[in-house]
């Protein structure tokens, strides 16, 4: 039996790297955000708004892309690598074809963002911003789809430093063209745009240039000329898109009221994507612990180790709760100099400070719905998964913001009351299931 030492020390040096490129992601956003709000208070509206939009598409293929991890950590935890590199393939092919299906219902979008109620003033702001976007989403699917193979090989480094040399690239990029430094021109939020687009393009490059052609994963060359299969393809369908509509549905939740912040106006829109910003520094942390459960988890079950599989999500469920005390506390203390770095509108600021409340209160619930999710998603067991996120973010928490902001008069804090609500609910309902089914599997001797 691999004792609670082992697996925190295991937990820790899979998730740091993890972490660490998650964090340099939200660096990131914490960049943009930060550079477009000086830029403009409109220009922070539109992104806003455009980002949150995308955060659910994002979510979609960054969920399927999650179905990579269980059955190629499953193939490594037995030692099958040539069926764990056929399974990359399969995995790049379903994650482009469904990217090519998301592009044609965002174009749809594109031509009718004028029917979603957002201030008039911010829509051309919007469209281009929109189009360059757009276009990165293929590249960043390739990404995804690397990245979770390397992951569920344990190498969780190297698309820590990818992601960052793209972070880097992309912080650099905003610089010189929101701003029109070093010659270049003053673009504004297209500048954002196109720095985020060219990140993109180089992650996916040098990601691909390593594992398909380095030392580093030789021993994968030989299983990458095998033929796709079917039954792979359709394996990674099945596992993929219940976990994309889950995490799509979660997403949901913050998108929708996004669309309910510009009803209020640009000022609370402006608010809602500095907290967003803020709040997703949390999510990240939770998610590279998650996520390094889900490796362990997957390695663990391909050798049928079920007490350890239990062992290792509960574990990481101990350590989010640790990292939520710490940063809830962080965010609180930090409240004030955290905003006046977004923004110099007091109006924003003060739509600010009421939200910070119910943003450190949803920690307890996000950190049990990240590990509980990912521990389900390298068991493979998801479609539950998806009808318990309907219920959490469809039923529960979208219908609670609405009622705390507009017929409670609770206005832009109300909104995100919901949340707390919703996170909670999924998490327990996450917890449940998988306690329920690897106690099952346990007793079968399964």
């Amino acid at each position: 039996m691999i004792t609670y030492k082992s697996h925190i020390r295991s937990l820790v040096a899979l998730g740091i790297p993890i972490v660490i490129g998650q964090l340099g992601n939200i660096a990131q956003a914490f960049a943009d955000t930060m550079m477009v709000g000086q830029y403009g208070t409109d220009e922070l509206s539109a992104a806003g708004f455009t980002n949150n939009v995308f955060n659910l598409v994002i979510f979609f293929l960054l969920g399927f892309s999650y179905s990579t991890t269980p059955i190629v950590g499953s193939h490594f935890g037995r030692g099958q690598y040539a069926e764990a590199a056929r399974t990359l393939k399969e995995s790049l092919a379903m994650n482009l074809l469904v990217c090519a299906g998301i592009v044609s219902l965002m174009t749809l979008l594109y031509f009718n963002l004028h029917r979603l109620g957002q201030p008039e003033e911010i829509l051309p702001l919007i469209r281009p911003y929109f189009l360059v976007i757009l276009v990165s989403l293929p590249f960043m699917s390739v990404f995804n789809s690397l990245k979770q193979f390397c992951d569920a090989v344990g190498d969780t480094q190297t698309p820590m430093w990818v992601m960052i040399c793209g972070n880097i690239l992309n912080i650099v990029g905003n610089y010189l063209l929101i701003f029109g430094h070093c010659g270049l021109p003053e673009l504004g939020l297209v500048g954002a745009g196109i720095a985020t687009l060219f990140s993109r393009i180089l992650m996916s490059v040098i990601i691909a240039a390593i594992v398909f052609f380095t030392d580093k994963y030789a021993a994968y060359r030989e299983g990458m000329k095998l033929k796709m299969t079917r039954r792979g393809l359709w394996h990674l369908g099945k596992v993929g898109f219940p976990i994309s509509l889950q995490m799509s549905m979660e997403t949901a939740s913050f998108n929708v009221c996004a669309v309910m912040m510009g009803w209020l106006g640009a000022s609370a829109l402006a608010a809602h994507q500095i907290v967003c910003t803020v709040g997703s520094l949390c999510f990240m942390v939770y998610y590279g612990i998650g996520a390094a459960a889900a490796v362990r988890i997957s390695h663990f079950r391909g050798r049928g180790e079920w007490r350890e599989v239990r062992r290792a999500a509960f574990v990481a469920f101990g350590l989010t709760l640790f990292a939520g005390v710490v940063l809830a506390s962080a965010i609180y203390i930090f409240r004030m100099p955290l905003t006046r770095a977004f923004t110099t509108s007091e109006v924003v600021v003060a739509t600010v400070m009421p939200i910070i409340l119910p943003l450190m209160l949803y920690q307890l619930g996000d950190s049990m719905q990240t590990v509980f999710a990912n521990s389900l998603r390298a068991i493979e067991d998801v479609k539950m998964m998806m009808w318990y996120a309907f219920i959490a973010y469809i039923v529960v928490s979208i219908p609670l913001s609405y009622l705390f902001a507009f017929p409670l008069g609770g206005g832009s804090a109300g909104i995100w009351y919901g949340f707390p609500f919703g996170l909670t609910t999924a998490g327990v309902l996450f917890f449940m299931r998988f306690d329920r089914q690897t106690r099952r599997i346990m007793k079968s001797g399964k």
